[in-house]
């Protein structure tokens, strides 16, 4: 019944902010000491690695989120 258009809307919210939630790649250092500038990841993708190499990528188990990406600048 009527549940169904509010589940379909919150869906679409929580898939809308997965992509458009801004996970794109910071910059950052590789393990040899050499600096990569920032990128942004095309639609439907998002920054994916570790904290010192990072690629885009669609698999949201390998996701690395700015709040990750910036705490690896810290340490």
């Amino acid at each position: 019944g009527d549940g169904w258009p509010l589940a379909g809307t919150l869906l679409v919210a929580v898939a809308a902010s997965m992509v458009a939630g801004g996970e794109d790649c910071l910059w950052y250092v590789d393990r040899n000491g050499s600096w990569h500038p920032s990128f942004d990841c095309e639609f439907f993708t998002f920054c994916c690695g570790t904290c010192h190499h990072r690629y885009c990528c669609r698999d949201p188990l390998r996701l690395l989120t700015e709040r990750q990406q910036r705490h690896c600048l810290v340490f």
